[in-house]
């Protein structure tokens, strides 16, 4: 039986994914399954730099725009979908593409779900209380106090992840980090990792354009039309909270570009962190395309 790979392309906000992406998928006739937890859902085009029409014919793509935002969607759904879709795939290709930058959603698929404790809905209740009364300062310092390591690693401006974070370690005692080493589950694919990177600045200049770029394409227009869905969780991101605050009256428009900017800055930093730590990602500059491919190939006659 043939050996099957997934090859796992990762990288920043503002890297370049996309493009990458594309030629690897075009080389190895690869299909691409992403791994973007914003850019599963079809009205948020703009914010989150989704492939446009044209990228997208290019080479198969699959979960993107594949879900409303009207519909409830988790990290345990969208491995379950994902294993099932490259399942699928396998039965005639003997390479596919996982691509996208959010962290979580793709050590799902590659190593499993942790297997966190039943919530508890009398604590988890009480912690909204507490938000909802003393503000989401308190819970960061309570999150620095019980787990420093998932602190420096969580959007701060997502109260959904601290809430969730402090609830595991007052449940069980334990930091919310050591819920996310358990061992690797296994997989009927072989694993290869790329990481696309530039130098910092170089990053942030990146970013701070596609910021810019996003605007001129009419991301203010696009969060207006997803304003009503504001508390959905698939919006709380950085893009269109900044937005919602300027449609608020709170801040100028110029404030909010300029704290996307920052954010999108942080978020990258983040992502960088996080897979710090993951030795099995080989790196390389987003224009080293000819270096990515024969890496790839290396890898697939090596294991």
């Amino acid at each position: 039986m043939p050996k099957k790979y997934l090859v796992v392309l990762i990288g920043p906000t503002g890297v370049g994914k996309t493009t990458t992406s594309i030629s690897v998928s075009k080389f190895f006739n690869a299909p691409i399954v992403s791994a973007d937890s914003r850019q599963f859902f079809k009205e948020m085009q703009i914010g989150t730099a989704a492939p446009t029409p044209k990228q997208l014919s290019l080479t198969p793509h699959y979960l993107v725009g594949h879900k409303s935002i009207t519909e409830r969607y988790s990290c345990g759904m969208f491995e379950l979908e994902a294993l099932e879709l490259l399942n699928k795939i396998f039965i005639n290709q003997d390479v596919a593409m996982l691509v996208g930058g959010s962290m979580l959603y793709i050590d799902a698929v590659c190593n499993g779900i942790d297997n966190f404790p039943t919530p508890d809905p009398e604590l988890r209740q009480s912690l909204e209380n507490q938000l909802a009364t003393e503000g989401i300062d308190n819970l960061r310092a309570q999150l620095r106090l019980l787990d420093p390591e998932f602190y420096n690693q969580v959007d701060l401006k997502n109260p959904k992840r601290i809430l969730k974070a402090i609830e595991i370690c007052l449940q069980t005692g334990k930091p919310y980090s050591s819920f996310l080493t358990n061992p690797q589950r296994s997989r009927p694919f072989n694993v290869i990792k790329i990481g696309l990177t530039y130098p910092r600045e170089m990053l942030y200049e990146r970013i701070n354009a596609r910021v810019d770029q996003m605007i001129n394409q009419g991301l203010v227009n696009e969060a207006k039309s997803l304003y009503p869905y504001r508390d959905h969780n698939a919006l709380k991101t950085v893009g269109y909270r900044e937005i919602f605050d300027y449609l608020d009256g709170n801040i100028s428009l110029e404030k909010s570009i300029e704290l996307i900017k920052r954010n999108s800055r942080h978020y990258a930093k983040r992502q960088l962190t996080w897979w710090a730590k993951d030795n099995e990602i080989t790196w390389f500059h987003p224009n080293e395309i000819d270096l990515v491919l024969y890496h790839i190939e290396e890898q697939l006659k090596a294991k």
